[in-house]
């Protein structure tokens, strides 16, 4: 699909952090911005090609002038798809000829009522698989070396995923990670740009947006859900963000 598609409801169901349950690739073919992936931000432009595993947290800057397209493998895909995330810079014409034309094939199928348009789309996902190996392989891959620094956000990343519903502070993290609230904060502002606090009520008010957008839970009940200790203190620190109220979030067009 198109990448403008996925800020569709607000630019924050891209620019926050987040993690997918499936593996998907961004392709931006115009526009620039920031991406950051597992806990690491780098800069993005035309032709790169960002791959990011299922249950990457991730976030990344839109403006008008982006474009490009997403695709997603399935939460159930058996692929042999890279472990770890790429940021691909694919400055070789032919290659990026070359993915274009996987892609618009894949939509293709995807599109049509034809006889095994299912299998024929799984067959051309499978190719571009081919050609993420190829172009890691290639040294098209523009990752840094994951350093102490980076491995501790990454981890830390995961860990929020997995529990940012829970209630925990930046302390309680830190001590899981077996490290000071301090030397977390400083890997998080040398690996991404950011405290470790900032991308903690990221995720957490990003699925708060969700919610409001797409149920019709009561804030009270969200704010349980989301482990903050009262809805007023869901309701300041949702503010202070946004610059609206839970209610006012939900009832604007």
């Amino acid at each position: 699909m198109p990448i403008a598609r996925l800020a569709q409801g607000g630019r924050w169901r891209v620019e926050a952090m987040r993690a997918l349950s499936e593996p998907c690739l961004l392709w931006f073919t115009r526009g620039q911005g920031r991406i950051t992936v597992g806990g690491t931000t780098r800069g993005y432009g035309a032709h790169n090609a960002i791959f990011i595993p299922a249950g990457v947290m991730h976030g990344f800057d839109m403006s008008p002038q982006t474009h490009g397209s997403a695709i997603f493998f399935g939460a159930d895909c058996n692929l042999p798809l890279p472990q770890g995330a790429l940021h691909l810079r694919i400055r070789d014409a032919a290659s990026q000829v070359e993915l274009n034309a996987l892609l618009e094939a894949a939509q293709r199928e995807n599109e049509s009522d034809r006889p095994a348009a299912d299998r024929a789309v799984h067959h051309h996902l499978g190719l571009l698989s081919v050609w993420l190996e190829r172009q890691a392989a290639s040294g098209a891959n523009d990752l840094p070396a994951p350093d102490a620094a980076r491995k501790l956000v990454a981890r830390y990343a995961t860990l929020l995923e997995r529990e940012f519903r829970s209630g925990h502070g930046v302390a309680d993290y830190a001590a899981q990670l077996g490290v000071t609230p301090t030397h977390l904060t400083r890997s998080c502002r040398s690996s991404c740009g950011r405290a470790a606090s900032d991308l903690l009520q990221d995720r957490r008010l990003y699925e708060a947006r969700r919610l409001l957008s797409e149920t019709r839970a009561p804030v009270k009940e969200i704010s349980e859900v989301l482990g903050y200790t009262s809805a007023a203190y869901f309701t300041r620190a949702f503010h202070a963000r946004t610059g609206k109220t839970p209610s006012q979030f939900r009832k604007a067009p």
